[in-house]
């Protein structure tokens, strides 16, 4: 199974974007899938259901942090490092989807009830959050 098929298996468990993107990579980092679900979860759904950042974009970006982010004040080079990843990766993934705002991205607005209700009606199809997973994850193993 490759990492973006087990993100979506993750995603199609019942978890969200951000959490399935964040703990395909969990073990790289040495962070247990269940501290990796934790720490993802209130972003998905562009950030805890407003449709905001698409989780699997912000899972992406934690993955890059992880990997490239700094952890003294003083070590630019990595934050510079980090924000060039970062916006690589953004770029990237508007390329393939227009968009990095969920509520762009799944064509309704999931802060309000109905909205979510649509939402949760795609969650299952392959055009919308699935495809975003993948690509998040396709794309983060590309620059990585």
């Amino acid at each position: 199974m490759t990492r973006s098929e087990k993100a979506v298996s993750i995603f199609n468990e019942g978890f969200s974007c951000s959490q399935a993107t964040l703990s395909a990579f969990a073990s790289d980092f040495g962070l247990d899938k269940e501290l990796a679900l934790k720490i993802s979860c209130a972003f998905g759904g562009g950030i805890s259901h407003l449709g905001s950042v698409c989780g699997a974009v912000s899972g992406a970006l934690m993955v890059i942090g992880l990997k490239y982010g700094r952890t003294k004040k003083e070590d630019t080079k990595a934050r510079d490092e980090t924000y060039r990843l970062a916006n690589d990766f953004i770029n990237k993934f508007k390329e393939r989807n227009n968009s990095t705002i969920c509520n762009e991205l799944l064509d309704c607005d999931i802060s309000t009830t109905d909205g979510l209700e649509i939402a949760r009606g795609k969650r299952g199809n392959p055009d919308f959050c699935p495809k975003f997973v993948k690509d998040a994850v396709e794309i983060l193993e590309e620059i990585l």
